[in-house]
């Protein structure tokens, strides 16, 4: 869903290996949280992130860490093409980042711990 700014459910239907139920479940879940919008044509319903709101929620979760938030850069290092490294903070954040070969994306994840 990030990678898009709307996604059709019919796409998650295919994609995930969840029941429709369960898909119906979770998005309302996200909904109702304000984490993503839903629009609805005719019998199809669209979702799209509010990329705002969970920018907050992130800023927020990262306040709660014991230690400043990981930054994935030049100045870590090169990051190996295609493979996570694993970097172990003394405060219990362990941050996962992996690059894409065919392209500048980088994905990051971080695992608190406490």
């Amino acid at each position: 869903m990030s990678k898009v700014d709307e996604l059709a459910c019919l796409t998650l239907e295919s994609t995930l290996p969840v029941s429709k139920p369960t898909i119906s479940y979770h998005t309302k879940i996200l909904h109702d949280a304000g984490l993503i919008s839903t629009r609805k044509a005719g019998r199809n319903y669209y979702y799209s992130l509010c990329r705002d709101v969970l920018g907050d929620l992130l800023d927020q979760l990262w306040e709660l860490a014991p230690t400043p938030r990981p930054v994935v850069g030049a100045q870590n290092g090169p990051l190996s093409t295609g493979r996570r490294q694993k970097r172990q903070d003394p405060g219990g954040v362990a941050a996962f980042s992996r690059q894409r070969a065919m392209g500048d994306d980088i994905e990051e994840a971080a695992v608190l711990t406490w």
